[in-house]
Parts: structure tokens; sequence; C-alpha cells
């Protein structure tokens, strides 16, 4: 016959209450300090939606093609270079044939470090573009690393698309995270609808830039949006589109060294620098607002006019 002292009887029997109340709480909400709040279940646990998303780089590069390939273009004429047959092959290369009087001068401008033309990443010791000349001929292509960047900066720009979409869902603790050069893993844990979740990321991004209006309420040809983040009251915009999310070759955010604070670089095509340098021209001293997706991201004043189609997004334009 087995004996047990009172001592460990009491003892063995205050260890099960207190695993039993572990256990329980995690199903029953008690007011107590002991344990200060429910275990979040994760998605083996209590279930949801796990999607992997694959981006799609190829528009990306073709288009990065294409504003390089204007570019170009602009840049022989500016510097009266004589040039012929400017365009892309096979999706991936930039081709035209220049005067044999400057193949030399040429080859020394996108091989030079402070290349305007083909930019020199020092970290990676390589341009953008490498390339190759015969008979006068010069094929362009991304290097390894080029490609790589852009692709990065395409990662990046869609990872915090996801993340702004899942928002809107209201999802607690959603996990999303970066998996390889083109891939993004999201996991929703409670969340048992993965078509509305397809749905919502599956479709376009749109991201337009357009003037405040100062009224107190909307009217024909305007709206009243709200600001993403919620930390400024809601504005009238107007429905008039400056620019959309076609013109913009590349938005990546970087430190402001003179001011200390994060900024967001971005870059525009030939047509969207013509009408932004116009928008602004006219628009000094005016409130722009970037909207994606219906929602205000920032409303800086323009304080002065960008004609360069490249600045940044701060507290102001610059």
């Amino acid at each position: 016959v087995l004996y047990f002292s009172k001592i460990r009887i009491i003892s063995i029997a205050i260890f099960t209450i207190f695993f039993v109340y572990l256990t329980t709480s995690n199903f029953l909400k008690f007011d107590d300090n002991i344990v200060g709040k429910n275990i979040n279940l994760g998605l083996d646990l209590q279930g949801g939606s796990y999607l992997l998303l694959e981006i799609d780089n190829r528009p990306v590069i073709t288009q990065n093609l294409q504003n390089k390939l204007s570019s170009l273009r602009k840049y022989f004429k500016n510097e009266e270079i004589k040039f012929r047959n400017l365009k892309i092959k096979n999706n991936n290369i930039i081709s035209f044939e220049l005067g044999e009087e400057f193949v030399e001068k040429f080859t020394s401008i996108i091989e030079d470090k402070n290349s305007i033309i083909n930019p020199y990443y020092q970290k990676f010791k390589t341009h953008e573009f490498i390339f190759n000349v015969e008979d006068n001929v010069f094929n362009l292509q991304y290097s390894d690393y080029g490609l790589v960047l852009l692709k990065e900066s395409s990662l990046d720009q869609s990872l915090e698309i996801v993340r702004r979409r899942i928002d809107e869902v209201g999802t607690n603790e959603p996990n999303i995270l970066k998996r390889g050069s083109d891939r993004i893993l999201v996991e929703l844990p409670g969340l048992d609808d993965p078509m509305r979740i397809k749905s919502l990321l599956g479709k376009t991004a749109n991201l337009t830039f357009r003037f405040v209006v100062q009224s107190d309420e909307p009217s024909f040809g305007s709206e009243k949006l709200s600001f993403i983040d919620g930390s400024q009251d809601d504005v009238i915009v107007s429905k008039r589109i400056i620019l959309n999310g076609d013109n913009l070759i590349d938005a990546k955010p970087r430190m402001d060294n003179q001011t200390n604070e994060t900024v967001v670089s971005f870059s525009l095509d030939r047509v969207g620098s013509k009408r932004f340098g116009k928008a602004t021209t006219t628009g000094v001293g005016k409130r722009l607002a970037i909207v994606l997706d219906g929602k205000i991201i920032s409303a800086p004043v323009v304080r002065d006019a960008i004609i360069g189609g490249s600045g940044q997004i701060s507290g102001g334009f610059t």
C-alpha cells in the first residue's frame, strides 16, 4: 500500500489546482494578476489563412527599361550625339547605334563611376548596366546586382502595399514576411476566408497625386478623404488626378542628412515629369495629397516647382 504524507497530498492538490487554472485561463477571462492575459494561439492552433504571394517583376523590368530608353534619347539630343535604332530587344536589352565619332566618348561616360546615365554601386563594385559594343552598336542590360536592387525595391514597395491592405481587414497579429527575392508570406491567425484576402491583395494598387481643396465640404469635382494613419483631420481633395502610379519609376525611403528625418525619394517617367513640373509650377503654396487606395498617405505643401522629374516626400516637397 502506497503511503503519502499529508504535506505531500496537500502539495499535489495545490499544484493540480494551479495547473488547471493555467489551462482554463486560456478559455475563460479572469480578473487576476497571476495571468495577465489570454495566450494568443498561433496559426497551427487556432486556424487561419496562409498565403504565399509571388511578385511578377517582368512588368517592372520592362517599365524601367522603357524609362531608361527615354532618358537616353533625351541625353543624346541634349548632348548632340548622333544615334539611331534606339530600341528594346527581347524585353531585357536596350540597343542603339552611335555615330563612330561618339563611340569612345559615350563608352567612357557609361564606364565612369560618377555616371548619371549608368549609376555605380560602390557596395557591389559594379554599375547598374553592363554593355558591349560591336560595329558602333551598343547593347545594354541590367547587371546581376542592378537586377537584384531593382527586385529588392519592387519587393519593398509590394510589402508596404500588402501591410496597408491587411490593416484594412483588422486581423489580430498578422505575420507578413519576405521570402527570397520575389515572395511575401502572409499568415493571418483566426481568419478563415482566404478568398477575401486574395481578392483584397490581388487588386491593383491605385496611387494618385491630387491637390487639396480649401473647402469645408466636398462639392462637384472634389471628395473628402481621410489619412491612412488617422494622424490628421479629413481633408477635401480634388478628383482631378495630377499623376498616377503608372508615372512613377521608383520610390525609396532614405535618411535626409540635413534634417535627420526619413524621406521618400521618387522619380517620374517623361510624361509624369512634364505633368508634375507644370502642376507644381502653378501650385506653389498648395497642399498636394498622395493618395493610395482612397486613403491619404501624406499631404505636404509644394514649396517650389519640381521640374526635374524627381523629388522627395517628407513634411513638404523639396
